[in-house]
This record gives C-alpha cells, sequence and structure tokens, in this order.
C-alpha cells in the first residue's frame, strides 16, 4: 500500500468531525425520543422510567403507544384516528407548499443565475435578508396583513374592490402564504447553486438548432437543473411536515396539523411517551422515504 494512500490524522478528524455532530445532536436525541415512546409512565411526572423490570431484567415496552395512534374505535373506518388524520394533512400542506415554492421559486433563481456576475450577490442578498427578522415577528406580520381588518382588506375597501372584509386569516389560504413565505428562500438557494453552474451555451446550441425556447428549457435547464429541484423540495418538504408555529397562528381549528398534536399530548396532556412515539412515527415517515428514493436515484457507482 502506497503511503500516499494512508489516512492521515488530519483527514480523520475532518471526516470524524460531521459524524460526531450527527451523533450527538441527531442520532442520540432520537434514541432518547424511541426510549421514551416505549416507557410507561402511569402516574407519575417523569417520562425517563425504566423499560425493564428491576427484579427480573426482562424488558418491559409498552407497545400501546404506538398501536393507539393507528386504533380505531369500533365501527370506525380503518386507521381514521385524529393522529393518521393529522399525519396525512401535515404531509398534504407540505407538499403542496413545496410545490408552491418550486413554482414560484424556480423563475427567481434563474433570473438570478442568469443575472450579471456584479448584481448575483445584491440580488442573493434580497433572498436571505428576511432571515435577518425573527421568525416569529414575519409571521406575525402576516396575521397583520391578513386579517379581517389588516392591510390587505383596508386596501381593497379603500379602493372599492369589496364593501366589507374578506375572511383570509385562520384559512387554509392563509396557512399555505405563510409556510411558502417563510419556506421559499430554502427552495431558491439551492437551485441557484445549481442554475449558476450551467453552461447556457447549451441553450444557444439547441437555439441554433431550431428548437423553441420552452422545448429547449423543458429539456435541456430542468433536466440539469435536478438535483437543485430535489434539494430544495426536500429542504421545504421535511420542516413543514413538523411545522408548529405558523399552523397555530395562521391556520384555524380545523389545520390540526401533527406539530400541534404532539405539542397538546406532551405540553397539555403530559403524555410524553405518546408524543415521542407520535414524533417516531412522523421521522420515519420522512427518513424512509428519503432512504428509499437516494437507493434508487443515487450514484451507482457510489453504491459499489
Amino acid at each position: 500500500m502506497a503511503a500516499s494512500s494512508l489516512p492521515i490524522p488530519g483527514k480523520r478528524f475532518v471526516i470524524g468531525v460531521p459524524y460526531v455532530w450527527l451523533f450527538v445532536f441527531f442520532f442520540l436525541p432520537f434514541l432518547i425520543l424511541l426510549y421514551i415512546s416505549f416507557v410507561d409512565m402511569g402516574g407519575d411526572i417523569s417520562p425517563f422510567k425504566p423499560i425493564w423490570d428491576p427484579e427480573t431484567g426482562v424488558l418491559s415496552l409498552k407497545y400501546e403507544n404506538y398501536l393507539s395512534i393507528f386504533r380505531t374505535e369500533e365501527g370506525a373506518p380503518l386507521f381514521q384516528t385524529l393522529y393518521v388524520e393529522a399525519y396525512l394533512r401535515s404531509i398534504w400542506y407540505a407538499l403542496l407548499t413545496a410545490i408552491l415554492c418550486l413554482v414560484i421559486g424556480y423563475p427567481f433563481a434563474y433570473f438570478i443565475a442568469r443575472s450579471p456576475a456584479a448584481v448575483r450577490p445584491a440580488l442573493l442578498l434580497m433572498v436571505m435578508l428576511p432571515f435577518w427578522t425573527s421568525f416569529l415577528l414575519r409571521v406575525y406580520a402576516w396575521k397583520g396583513l391578513l386579517a379581517d381588518q389588516g392591510v390587505i382588506n383596508r386596501f381593497m375597501m379603500s379602493v372599492g374592490l369589496t364593501s366589507e372584509p374578506i375572511a383570509m386569516l385562520y384559512t387554509n389560504v392563509s396557512m399555505l402564504v405563510g409556510m411558502t413565505y417563510v419556506y421559499l428562500p430554502f427552495m431558491i438557494l439551492p437551485l441557484y447553486a445549481t442554475l449558476v453552474k450551467m453552461d447556457f451555451r447549451l441553450l444557444e446550441a439547441a437555439y441554433d438548432l431550431g428548437t423553441t425556447p420552452f422545448k429547449a428549457f423543458w429539456l435541456i435547464t430542468v433536466p440539469l437543473s435536478k438535483a437543485g429541484v430535489v434539494a430544495g423540495f426536500m429542504l421545504v418538504f421535511i420542516p413543514c411536515v413538523g411545522e408548529f408555529v405558523i399552523p397555530s397562528l395562521l391556520g384555524g381549528p380545523e389545520n390540526m396539523m401533527i406539530g400541534r398534536v404532539v405539542w397538546d399530548e406532551m405540553f397539555t396532556a403530559n403524555d410524553w411517551p405518546k408524543a415521542t412515539a407520535l414524533a417516531v412515527v412522523m421521522i420515519a415517515l420522512i427518513i424512509v422515504p428519503l432512504a428509499i428514493y437516494y437507493h434508487y436515484t443515487g450514484d451507482p457507482a457510489e453504491k459499489k
């Protein structure tokens, strides 16, 4: 074996730092959640109880925390529970938000990538500028815009577009608007990072061969930006599934998403095992499809 191919301490350190970070701040907290999800709290207030019998040492796992998520009342349709409905609703709104961010963010990213190099930093700064403001302040600002006596309703009544306020707040639309606004930069930035590296001479060659602009965009630009589309979609979809603040402030009582259900189980009902079981299932709903997707779409050379 050549000396140059031996691992050096610096290389081990650089590779080991992200693994340590993931272990400490992801894998270890996940193990704690998994542990609590099998605990039987009984009448205690502490969720950190042993899951084994101290006398016999036999594991005593409470699977009821998971079974109750999918168990329905007698006569009710299969899997039609509050928790399953919250999961499905969360996935649906996260999917809609990701699609809206993609539809709005792709033209933005394409425009920035095609802009002169001198103005790109300023345009990217405008995209990232909302991050300089508190997340809660930005969400509360939308309440001021969409309220019955908010800016939008007052403007429409002042110009005669409507004679009375339109109910926009605490609806599906207001929640989607807030989620799209907050997560739009997470779609634009990875798309821009992909599009800016694209060789636009390919489009010029397609035009010379008689291709229409739309056909050239669909057959050249979109496939070459696939990595940015997937990255942006995941960066928006994954946090939206567990979103809690925006549905609570902008959504109505019928928009009960899984993040709010977990909050209620943990801090209102003080049922930590049920809350952590809900969180574990939510993580599985996200990670398992991602793992399957990357398994079948990853680079074949990396799988060997």
